[in-house]
C-alpha cells in the first residue's frame, strides 16, 4: 500500500507541475490574470512551451464563440469587435514585440548591435505605428471576409498554427540575450513533449483547415527565422512576439484566399 500511495503522490505532484506549466503559458501568451503564491522553478516554467498550442486553441475557440455570438451583427462591426477581443486577450503583448522589431529593423540599418539597442528602446517611432496599422488593417479585412462567408470555425487556425510552431522556432534558434526569459525557457525545455504538443496542435489545424494553410504558416516561420539569423544571429523576445503576429496575419490571409 505504501508503494501505491507513493506512486499516487508522484502522480499528483506531476499533475501539479503540468498545471503550473499551463498557467505560466497563459501568463506569457494572454492577459488572463494568473497569480502564483510562489513562482514555479525554471524547469516548470520551461514546461509552459508544451501548452503553447493549447493556449492558441483556446484563443481560437474564444474567437469562434464570439463570432457566433455576434452573428446577428453587421459583419463589419462584428469584425471590429472580434479584432478588439483578439487584441484584448493578448494585451497587445506580441504587437509590442512587432513594433519594437520593426523600429529596430529599419533603424538598425543592417547593424546587429544597433538593431538590438533600438529594440530595447520602449518608445515607438513612426515605422512601428505604420506597421501596426497595416497589420491591424489586414487582420480586420481578413476577419470580415471570413465572417461574411460565415466560416467561423476557420478562426481557430491563425492563433493555433502560430502558437504551435513558435516552440519549434524557439528550440531551433539561438537566443540572443543569454539572461533573457526566453533563454531560460529554451535551456530547460522538455524537448520531446514540446515537439509532440506542437505536432498535435498542427494536426488539429490540418483537420480544421488545409495542408496549404499549414505550409504557408511553416514557410512564414522559416522565412522569419532566416531574417533573424541574418540580422541578429538568433532571436529575442521581441522578434518571437513579432513572429506570432506576422504568422497569424499570413495564415488569416491564406485562409481567406483558399476559401474564395
Amino acid at each position: 500500500m505504501g508503494h501505491g500511495l507513493y506512486g499516487d503522490y508522484i502522480g499528483a505532484e506531476q499533475m501539479r507541475n503540468y498545471l503550473n506549466s499551463a498557467l505560466v503559458a497563459l501568463q506569457f501568451l494572454t492577459q488572463v490574470p494568473v497569480k502564483f503564491k510562489q513562482y514555479p522553478d525554471e524547469k516548470i516554467a520551461a514546461g509552459s512551451l508544451i501548452f503553447y498550442p493549447a493556449v492558441g486553441l483556446l484563443i481560437g475557440y474564444l474567437l469562434v464563440l464570439a463570432a457566433n455570438l455576434f452573428s446577428a451583427v453587421p459583419p463589419m462591426l462584428s469584425a471590429a469587435m472580434l479584432l478588439s477581443i483578439w487584441v484584448a486577450i493578448t494585451g497587445a503583448l506580441h504587437m509590442d514585440g512587432l513594433a519594437d522589431s520593426c523600429d529596430a529593423w529599419m533603424g538598425g540599418q543592417g547593424d546587429r548591435q544597433l538593431t538590438l539597442e533600438i529594440m530595447k528602446d520602449p518608445c515607438s517611432g513612426p515605422i512601428a505605428v505604420v506597421s501596426l496599422i497595416c497589420l491591424l488593417l489586414l487582420k480586420f479585412t481578413a476577419l470580415l471576409a471570413i465572417l461574411e462567408l460565415q466560416q467561423y470555425y476557420l478562426l481557430l487556425l491563425a492563433p493555433l498554427i502560430s502558437r504551435s510552431m513558435l516552440p519549434i522556432l524557439l528550440l531551433n534558434t539561438p537566443y540572443v540575450r543569454p539572461t533573457g526569459i526566453g533563454a531560460s525557457l529554451v535551456a530547460n525545455a522538455p524537448e520531446k513533449p514540446v515537439y509532440v504538443a506542437a505536432v498535435l496542435g498542427l494536426v488539429v489545424a490540418y483537420a480544421v483547415g488545409s495542408l496549404t494553410v499549414l505550409i504557408i504558416g511553416a514557410l512564414s516561420y522559416l522565412a522569419l527565422r532566416m531574417l533573424m539569423m541574418k540580422r541578429l544571429a538568433g532571436l529575442t523576445g521581441d522578434t518571437a512576439g513579432a513572429s506570432i503576429e506576422l504568422v497569424e496575419t499570413l495564415v488569416l490571409l491564406s485562409v481567406v484566399i483558399s476559401i474564395y
